[in-house]
């Protein structure tokens, strides 16, 4: 007889059922996906990102593909807070598993708005901040880069919800612990990191970047050893729960960020080649807790 393990994740006051969630940006709203997998599964969704008005996103191309990962320059497009309460939260709110907002803005009082109307919806489990998105024009990447601006945004929100925070940060800095010491300073019950990294692809028959605002955000396995290291400097600096992501294929990919110190991982660019990478990455942790053997990539 088995044993059954406890993969449960404290953040905060409040507890996810298992270690593996999905990326916000990668998987829409949740519904999206569920007919293609079994969502009960999750840890956790992490949401589209959402912030105060809607958002048509950049010019297309939006989205091209490099060796082992793609660039996206997606722009941060969304419905806006308010059709997301009143459209999306409904459905959301049925699934079985936790749902984490993930909040955007170009300045601290955007952030501050749009974590205040989803915290009156009472529903969600928690919020995860961007600060890190690295293709849009305001906001985003300034408050990523800047320690102070991070301290000062996370203090502000936290004052307004008792519900786990999560700020999530970018790769693109000298010294991701700085950035990572001053969010926890300031109230921060969890750091997600990383977010893509900074590339740029070139069209030598144009002689022009292929995504319309030149360099977009690097995904997939291509950014997994930078993610790992970054999780392992990060996880060393905090004493608050750590989330890594980057690249995750495979159960193996998962399991070095938990060994680099992460409580729980992420799978994002993976949904898009499977979608059930993420049950599959789930499947291969427990896997290896009761064989203590770590499951080749399949």
């Amino acid at each position: 007889m088995v044993t059954p393990m406890d993969l449960t994740v404290k953040i905060g006051p409040a507890t996810l059922p298992n270690p593996v969630g999905v990326a916000s940006g990668t998987f829409g709203y949740g519904g999206e996906y569920e007919g293609l997998m079994d969502l009960s599964r999750l840890g956790a969704i992490y949401t589209k990102a959402v912030t105060l008005e809607p958002r048509e996103g950049n010019d297309i191309p939006r989205i091209v593909e490099t060796p082992s990962g793609i660039l996206n320059s997606i722009g941060l497009a969304n419905v806006g807070v308010e059709q997301f309460l009143a459209e999306k939260l409904p459905a959301l709110s049925t699934l079985p598993c936790a749902v984490i907002a993930n909040v955007a803005g170009s300045t601290e009082d955007e952030y501050a708005a749009v974590l205040d109307r989803l915290e009156s919806a009472g529903s969600l489990w928690g919020y995860e901040i961007n600060v890190s998105c690295p293709n849009v024009k305001h906001g985003g990447l300034a408050f990523g880069t800047d320690p102070r601006q991070i301290e000062r945004l996370t203090t502000r929100l936290r004052a307004l919800t008792k519900k786990p925070l999560i700020m999530k940060l970018t790769p693109n800095v000298t010294d991701i612990s700085v950035i990572a010491r001053a969010a926890e300073a300031a109230g921060a019950d969890a750091i997600s990191c990383i977010n893509t990294l900074v590339g740029m692809v070139i069209d030598t028959r144009t002689r022009k970047p292929v995504l319309p605002l030149g360099s977009g955000g690097l995904s997939g396995p291509a950014i997994r050893p930078v993610a790992v290291a970054m999780t392992w400097k990060v996880c060393r600096a905090v004493t608050i729960p750590v989330i890594g992501m980057g690249g995750i294929m495979c159960a193996d990919d998962a399991l070095q960020f938990l060994m680099a110190g992460a409580a729980a991982v992420q799978v994002g660019t993976g949904t898009f080649v499977d979608p059930e990478i993420p049950i599959r990455v789930l499947e291969g942790i427990e896997e290896y807790f009761h064989s203590a053997y770590s499951p080749p990539c399949r």
